[in-house]
């Protein structure tokens, strides 16, 4: 069982092969990152990633339109345009919150039949305003859909249902059987992400995510499956900031380089 750590290109204000060159010699494997549909520009950020020797995993967040013919035309367009990328897979923030389940699983069952179609696997991350933006909602879909495999944000379920979720062991347990990736953000009750994982503050929320994130790895070993996991603190103003100034409190990068390392240490192979 392997564990392979890719850096968020979300935040990034470098030229992309600067920051490709920061991504590698920091320790990672790989970049999580949307692409763009211009031709050349696309080539040149695949080759940029191949060149530093740099996995991509596609990333979906697009999900804006309301009328669902419109919507999933336009999430054909993005997962197609990932693909011709050469991902080692796909991870999508499918769907809205506000779509019946069936809307939901008509986006699910176009992206399983891309997938078969051309061989390049698509999971999908809980996520808030997305189809799986609940904890209990995402055990219906996981048990009315068991080939679903998903991004396991769980920091967005904390936000969501304003707790670190202790009432809810059956859908956490649920989700966790079924994560392929994890974006390893801290959440808590009242927000996406702690201001800083290394305060002493937030150690009961840092504490309640790796106990999640080791029964994560604790599956994939026992199934002998490899994991993948972004470190996707995000920049302000997902970063909290300061009044006024709108500086954030604190550095996205050493944050996520910290995570990445903090997590290399507990699951060391």
């Amino acid at each position: 069982m392997k564990i392979k750590f890719y850096a968020p290109l979300w935040g990034n204000t470098l030229p992309f092969d600067t920051f490709c060159q920061n991504v590698k010699n920091a320790g990672y494997d790989g970049v999580e990152m949307a692409l763009p549909f211009e031709t050349k520009e696309k080539s040149e950020i695949v080759q940029t990633l191949k060149g530093n020797n740099l996995e991509l995993i596609g990333q979906y967040w697009q999900s804006h339109e309301k009328n669902l013919d419109e919507h999933a035309k336009n999430y054909e367009k993005y997962l197609r345009n990932l693909i011709s990328g050469e991902p080692v897979f796909i991870n999508c923030q499918t769907g809205k919150d506000y779509f019946s389940f069936e809307q939901n699983k008509r986006l699910f069952d176009l992206a399983a039949q891309i997938s078969k179609e051309t061989g390049v696997k698509i999971i999908h991350e809980t996520h808030r305003g997305k189809s799986l933006f609940a904890a209990n909602i995402t055990q219906i879909y996981l048990s009315k859909i068991p080939d679903l495999r998903i991004c396991l944000d769980i920091s967005h379920w904390c936000n969501v249902h304003e707790s670190l979720l202790d009432d809810q062991p059956e859908a956490i347990d649920l989700a966790i059987a079924h994560t392929d990736h994890i974006h390893s953000r801290v959440g808590h009750q009242e927000g996406p992400q702690v201001n800083d994982p290394r305060a002493s503050e937030w150690k009961e929320a840092l504490d309640a995510h790796l106990t999640w994130w080791d029964k994560v790895v604790e599956t994939h070993k026992k199934n002998r499956t490899n994991l993948t996991i972004t470190t996707e603190f995000g920049p302000a103003n997902y970063m909290p900031t300061i009044p006024f100034t709108q500086m954030p409190v604190a550095n996205q990068w050493e944050i996520n380089v910290y995570m990445m390392d903090l997590l290399k240490q507990r699951y060391e192979q």
